[in-house]
């Protein structure tokens, strides 16, 4: 059983623990403000995941107290902009929130989280400068590659615009991270492991494996609650998820297995809600299917 794991790999970097520590850019979404919609991705539902408002610093330390018991005095952090596009914004209040979050000497990178079309010259050129003070990191939301599963999540760009940013973030010196949703409707196992498989070849560094959710107040929420979405069990999501590790190869990092909606809004699946009993299924799975990253390949 071998995966690349972020855990592993990050270690082998800096010989600590490193943790990561969600931030809010206030920045919002073009698929959001009106430029290419109103009501977001299908599936989001507009609070911006866990992050906390407010002055980067401070948000920092907050997020540092979080972790405090389980962090030791040499523990390393990664300042990641989380919620919705955060290279949605002039390039002078991007500036600013970025350099004030990697100043800390324990801040060892930056991640921010975006959309592939939201990577202008200008934005670039700022995250290639900032690169070369410490190491940056750009997470895409691809989700799939499937055409019509994009039309469905109501993403708002063609894979072109993914295969671009890519290659522009790569000339900049930037590692890039590429977020996947397993059990998108419509999706067999094969074309989430084709997904898996153009993410791996595509000139990623990274890869994130989501697990489809349908939380309180999204439009996928109404339409699940239609009879219009199947949800995956946890047996089918460890299946698909076998067949994504092993259609990348060894050198892409596999930033996650899965991921956890806010439990008070979750609506399905419920099995999701216990993010421990997730892993330790995965990994039991794994291992007696002696599971290999980039064995299909």
């Amino acid at each position: 059983m071998y995966w690349n794991s972020l855990n592993d790999a990050l270690r082998r970097q800096y010989g600590t623990k490193v943790y990561k520590l969600a931030l809010s850019s206030g920045c919002t979404c073009p698929n959001r403000d009106g430029t290419l919609g109103t009501r977001g991705c299908i599936f989001c539902d507009g609070a911006g995941a866990f992050a906390e408002a407010g002055p980067v610093r401070q948000q920092i330390e907050a997020a540092k107290a979080r972790v405090a018991s389980k962090a030791g005095p040499d523990a390393k952090y990664i300042a990641y902009f989380q919620s919705f596009t955060n290279t949605y914004g002039s390039v002078e209040r991007l500036r600013a929130l970025y350099t004030e979050a990697m100043e800390p000497d324990e801040i060892a990178a930056l991640s921010i989280a975006t959309r592939p079309d939201c990577l202008g010259p200008e934005v670039l050129a700022l995250l290639e400068e900032l690169g070369r003070q410490k190491p940056v990191w750009v997470e895409l939301g691809l989700q799939t590659i499937h055409p019509a599963s994009a039309v469905y999540i109501r993403r708002g760009y063609d894979l072109p615009v993914y295969d671009q940013a890519v290659a522009q973030l790569k000339a900049a010196g930037i590692t890039v991270v590429v977020h996947q949703i397993l059990g998108l409707p419509g999706e067999s196992r094969e074309m989430m492991a084709e997904t898996a498989r153009y993410i791996g070849t595509s000139g990623a560094d990274g890869v994130k494996f989501h697990l489809l959710h349908v939380l309180r107040g999204t439009d996928l929420a109404a339409r699940w609650a239609a009879g219009e979405v199947p949800i995956l069990t946890l047996e089918e999501y460890i299946d698909a998820l076998e067949a994504c590790v092993r259609s990348i190869p060894h050198h892409v990092v596999i930033h996650r297995l899965t991921g956890d909606g806010a439990k008070r809004d979750l609506l399905a699946p419920l099995w999701s809600g216990d993010k421990k009993r997730v892993l330790n299924a995965v990994h039991r799975a794994f291992a007696l299917r002696d599971v290999e990253q980039g064995s299909d390949l």
